[in-house]
C-alpha cells in the first residue's frame, strides 16, 4: 500500500499530532516514581473524524451536564472511578444498589461517593493482530469485531489499530460502522507480534483522545509477543498509570502455529492483562466461537456499575494502590465483581472538566 509505505517515512512527524503530550521517551528501567514507558503509533491515512458525531446523543446521569450539542462531565480528579462486572456463577446480576457494595484500597473500607448502573457510551479500542499466522483468520475476526460494535451502545466511538511489527490507526474515532469495517479490512499480514507496544500506544491515545469517559480496549491476536519494545510489566504498569481502559483480550491460541511453551506463555500474558484492568480472557477453540464471545463481551460492557469513592490516603502518597470490591446480593450471598486491581495516583490539580462531544 502506497500511503502506508508513504506514512512510514513520517511516522515522527504524525507521531507530533497523534499523542501530542502523551508519549513519554523512557528507559526501560524505572523507579517506584517513573511512568512506564509508552509506545507510538502511526497512522496509515488522515485522521477522519466520526460523520455522525455531531449528532451523537449525550447520556445523562451523576455529574454530566448536557452544553450545547454535547455534554461535559464534571469530576474530581481525586475521584477512584472503578467500572465493576458483578457475577452469580457465569449470571450477570443487574438488580444491585450501592449499599450492596464495598470497597478497600490496601485493605480499607472506603466511602463510595457515586454510583450508576446504566447502559453509558464507551470509547473502545480495536487492536487486532495483523501478523503474518493472522492472515487466514482475519476475515473471521473482522466480522466478530463488528458485530461487538453493532451490539453496542450507538453512542459508542471507536478506532481499529492493525499491527504486526508496528501498530497502525487504520481508522480514527468514528461511530460509523462502514467506516470501522474498512479500517478493519486494511489486512497486509506479515512480521511479527508487537501485542506489548500496540497496547500501550492505543491506551495512550484513548487518554488523549477519547470522547467517552469510559474506556475499553479489545485485543484480539493469535501469539505470543514478539517484537515490542516493552515487556509485559512495563505493559500493565502504564495502563494502570492512566487509570486506563478495560482490556478484553481474545486469544486465538488453537492450531499448530505455536509449541506448547509459546501457548502457555501468551495465554498467561492475554490473561494477566485483562485480570489487572478488570477485563476478562476469552480463548476459543475455533473461528465459529469468537461470534459468540463478541456478543459476550458486547453483553458485559453494557452491563458493567460504575462506582466512584475518595481515597482515605492523600494523592500525594506515590505507589500502587491496590482495589478490591465485594458485593452481596439478597439473598444470593456473596457475589463475584471483576474490576481493576489498582491504581497509581495522579495529581493534576483540584477539579477537571472533561468536554465529552463528537465536534
Amino acid at each position: 500500500m502506497l500511503a502506508r509505505a508513504i506514512m512510514l517515512h513520517c511516522n515522527n512527524a504524525l507521531l507530533a499530532v497523534l499523542l501530542a503530550g502523551a508519549a513519554l521517551s523512557l528507559s526501560a528501567q524505572k523507579t517506584p516514581n517513573q511512568p512506564a514507558p509508552t509506545s507510538p503509533l502511526a497512522v496509515d491515512h488522515d485522521p477522519v473524524r466520526s460523520p455522525d458525531s455531531a449528532n451523537a446523543a449525550p447520556y445523562t446521569g451523576e455529574g454530566v451536564h448536557k452544553e450545547g450539542g454535547g455534554f461535559v462531565l464534571h469530576t474530581d480528579v481525586e475521584e477512584v472511578v472503578l467500572n465493576a462486572t458483578v457475577l452469580d456463577g457465569n449470571r450477570l446480576v443487574q438488580d444491585l444498589k450501592k449499599e450492596n457494595f464495598t470497597v478497600f484500597e490496601d485493605g480499607v473500607k472506603q466511602n463510595i461517593i457515586s454510583f450508576q448502573h446504566t447502559d453509558l457510551p464507551v470509547s473502545i479500542a480495536l487492536v487486532v493482530d495483523n501478523s503474518g499466522s493472522m492472515s487466514k483468520k482475519r476475515p473471521a475476526v473482522n466480522k466478530s469485531a463488528v458485530d461487538l460494535i453493532e451490539a453496542s451502545n450507538p453512542e459508542d466511538e471507536a478506532f481499529v489499530v492493525n499491527f504486526s511489527d508496528e501498530a497502525f490507526i487504520d481508522q480514527e474515532f468514528t461511530s460509523d460502522v462502514r467506516r470501522l469495517r474498512d479500517g478493519l479490512a486494511h489486512i497486509e499480514s506479515r512480521g511479527g507480534t508487537a501485542l506489548y507496544d500496540a497496547v500501550v500506544a492505543s491506551a495512550d491515545k484513548l487518554a488523549a483522545d477519547a470522547k467517552r469517559p469510559k474506556q475499553v480496549l479489545v485485543l484480539i491476536t493469535d501469539g505470543e509477543d514478539n517484537a515490542s519494545t516493552l515487556n509485559l510489566e512495563q505493559t500493565i504498569r502504564r495502563v494502570q498509570q492512566l487509570s486506563g481502559p478495560v482490556i478484553y483480550s481474545i486469544g486465538l491460541l488453537f492450531g499448530d502455529e505455536m509449541s506448547h511453551s509459546e501457548v502457555r506463555h501468551a495465554h498467561r500474558a492475554l490473561e494477566m492483562l485483562s485480570t489487572e484492568t478488570g477485563g476478562i480472557a476469552f480463548f476459543p477453540k475455533s473461528l465459529e466461537q469468537v461470534d459468540e464471545i463478541a456478543a459476550e463481551v458486547a453483553r458485559d460492557i453494557r452491563s458493567q456499575y460504575t462506582l466512584g469513592y475518595h481515597s482515605t490516603k492523600p494523592t500525594t502518597d506515590p505507589g500502587f494502590r491496590r482495589v478490591q470490591v465485594t458485593a452481596e446480593g439478597k439473598g444470593s450471598g456473596k457475589l463475584n465483581v471483576r474490576t481493576r486491581t489498582g491504581y497509581f495516583p495522579v495529581v493534576r490539580g483540584a477539579k477537571k472538566e472533561r468536554t465529552a462531544t463528537g465536534q
